[in-house]
C-alpha cells in the first residue's frame, strides 16, 4: 500500500485550525490517477484541504448545527474515514482522528476505481494507514510538555518519514524506536529489514502482552440499548540475535471465546490468512466469525511495538450497573447497584466506582450505606469514590445508597455542560490481570521463534476498563452508538 498524503493539523475549540505539517507523494499521486481513472480527484492545496476537513469534522461554522449534506440520517459515519468535498469532487478515503488538540490525517492510495466506492475491508491500505497514524500519535504525545517540545517533534518528522515511509510506502510505525536508534551503526554482513535498525547482543527473549480495554455505556432504560465493546492490542518485544530472525505468534480463543474483528497488523507481518481480514464489525451484514487461531508471522523490529490491534463484540459487559439519582428538596438521593458477571474472573488488581457531582457546591453532608468495600468522600471536588477492592463478594452483587447535601457553588467546583440537573453518571475503573474478556490468549506454545539460540518466552494478558459509564436512569443521558475507534 501507499499514501497520497499525510497531514498533522492543530486545532483548539474556538480557534482556526492550522496545518503544522504536510507531506505529499507525487509518484503515488500519478499511480492514483492511473488506478482511479475517471473517478480520480486531485488533492487540493493545504488551505482548501483544511477548510473541507474542519467542515466534515463539524469543527467550523458554529452557527450551523445541522447541515443536510453532512448530518442527515442517510449519511451516518461509523468509522474515522471521511469524504471531503472539494472543487473537483469528493476526496475519499480520508482517514482522520483527533487527540489532545491535534488532528492526524492521511489519504491512502486506492488501487481501483472509486465509483462505486469499494468496501473499506477490500482496501489494503486502510489498516496500515491507521497504524501509521497511531504511531505518529504515540510519537507526538510521548514526553510532550510544552509548545517548544511539540515544535521540536514536528521538526523531526521530515527526516523520520523518509525512513518509515519512503516514497509514500509505510515500512514501520515505531517513530520513537527509530529516533532512539537513528545513529546506531548498521554495518552487518547479513541483509536486514529497514524497520530493524540494530541487532541485539545478549540473552534471547520474547515478550508478548495482550491488553484488552472494554468500553461501556449503560442506561437501564427500555427505549435505549446499553452498549459495550472490547478493543485489544498485542504488544511484543523481541530481543533476538541475528538481523533476520523470524517469529510467529498465534492468538488463540477457547471454545466459548468471542471472535476477533477489525484486525490491524504491523507492517513487519510477512503474511496473513485472508480469513483474519474478513471479519468486520462495521458491516452489519457480515456474519463471518473466524475463531482462530490467528497466526501472525513477522520479522520483529528491535524495539517494543504493537503487533496488532483488534475489536470484538462480547455477549455481555463484565460489570452490569444500575444508577438512580433523585433530587428531593435540597438533597440528592442516590442508589448504585453493581453485579459482576459470573463468567468474569473475580480477581482484580483494583476496582472502584467514581461518582462525580457537577455544577454543584462542595459536599457538606453525607449519609450512606454500603454493602461492600469502602466509600471515600472528596468534599471540595464534589466526588465520591467507592473503593471495591480486589474481589466482589460471593453473591457477585454490591450496592450503595445514600443522601448527599451540597453547599453553595464556587469557581473551584467542577462543571460540565452535559451533566446538568439530574443527568449524572458513575464511572468504573478496574484492571483484571491474567484475563481477557474475549478469552484471547498466547502461551509459550503459541510463540515460534526461528533464530539461533533458544529464547525465553514470556506471555501475559490483562483487561482494563476504558470509558465505562453507568448513567442515571431517572434523567436524560447522551446516547452512544457502537463505532470503530483507533
Amino acid at each position: 500500500m501507499a499514501l497520497r498524503g499525510l497531514w498533522l493539523i492543530g486545532y483548539e475549540p474556538g480557534a482556526h485550525g492550522a496545518v503544522l505539517f504536510s507531506r505529499r507523494y507525487p509518484t503515488v499521486e500519478k499511480r492514483a490517477k492511473a488506478f482511479n481513472g475517471a473517478s480520480y480527484v486531485t488533492v487540493p492545496e493545504d488551505s482548501v484541504f483544511l477548510k473541507a476537513l474542519l467542515f466534515e469534522l463539524k469543527l467550523t461554522d458554529p452557527d450551523k448545527n445541522f447541515v443536510e449534506y453532512r448530518d442527515s440520517c442517510s449519511r451516518i459515519n461509523k468509522t474515522s474515514v471521511y469524504a471531503l468535498p472539494t472543487g473537483g469532487g469528493d476526496l475519499w478515503p480520508v482517514l482522520a482522528f483527533q487527540k489532545s488538540g491535534l488532528i492526524y490525517v492521511c489519504l491512502p492510495l486506492v488501487e481501483q476505481s472509486l465509483k462505486p466506492r469499494p468496501p473499506l475491508i477490500s482496501i489494503s491500505g486502510i489498516s496500515q494507514a491507521f497504524a501509521l497514524l497511531s504511531g505518529l500519535l504515540v510519537f507526538i504525545n510521548s514526553s510532550q510538555k510544552n509548545e517548544a517540545e511539540m515544535g521540536a517533534k514536528v521538526g523531526q518528522l521530515p527526516s523520520l518519514l523518509m525512513q518509515v515511509c519512503p516514497l509514500g510506502t509505510p515500512l514501520d510505525t515505531d517513530l520513537n524506536g527509530l529516533l532512539d536508534n537513528i545513529h546506531v551503526s548498521t554495518n552487518h554482513t547479513q541483509k536486514q529489514p529497514i524497520w530493524r535498525i540494530s541487532t541485539y547482543k545478549g540473552k534471547p527473549q520474547v515478550n508478548v502482552c495482550i491488553t484488552e480495554k472494554v468500553k461501556s455505556m449503560q442506561y437501564d432504560k427500555r427505549d435505549v440499548a446499553d452498549m459495550w465493546q472490547v478493543y485489544g492490542a498485542v504488544t511484543c518485544k523481541c530481543d533476538l540475535e541475528g538481523a533476520t530472525s523470524n517469529v510467529t505468534v498465534s492468538l488463540n480463543l477457547p471454545a466459548n471465546g468471542s471472535p476477533l474483528q477489525d484486525i490491524l497488523v504491523h507492517p513487519c507481518v510477512t503474511s496473513l490468512d485472508s480469513a483474519i481480514l474478513t471479519s468486520c464489525s462495521v458491516d452489519v451484514m457480515d456474519d463471518s466469525a473466524f475463531s482462530g487461531p490467528y497466526k501472525l508471522p513477522f520479522t520483529p523490529p528491535s524495539d517494543l511495538f504493537n503487533l496488532c490491534y483488534y475489536t470484538s463484540q462480547v455477549p455481555v459487559p463484565p460489570i452490569l450497573g444500575f444508577y438512580q439519582l433523585k433530587e428531593e428538596e435540597l438533597q440528592l438521593k442516590l442508589t448504585v447497584n453493581l453485579k459482576l458477571h459470573e463468567s468474569v474472573k473475580n480477581a482484580f488488581e483494583y476496582c472502584e466506582a467514581r461518582i462525580p457531582f457537577f455544577n454543584r457546591g462542595p459536599v457538606t453532608h453525607l449519609e450512606y450505606k454500603v454493602s461492600y468495600g469502602q466509600l471515600d468522600v472528596y468534599r471540595e471536588k464534589s466526588l465520591l469514590v467507592w473503593v471495591i477492592g480486589q474481589k466482589f463478594p460471593k453473591s457477585l452483587e454490591i450496592s450503595l445508597t445514600g443522601t448527599v447535601t451540597f453547599g453553595s457553588m464556587s469557581k473551584e467546583q467542577p462543571v460540565d455542560p452535559i451533566c446538568t440537573g439530574s443527568t449524572a453518571y458513575v464511572k468504573l475503573y478496574f484492571r483484571i490481570p491474567d484475563y481477557t474478556l474475549t478469552g484471547c490468549y498466547a502461551d509459550q506454545h503459541s510463540v515460534q521463534v526461528f533464530s539461533s539460540g533458544k529464547p525465553k518466552i514470556s506471555t501475559s494478558r490483562e483487561l482494563i476498563s476504558s470509558d465505562y459509564y453507568i448513567w442515571n436512569s431517572k434523567a436524560p443521558a447522551p446516547v452512544v452508538y457502537r463505532t470503530l475507534f483507533f
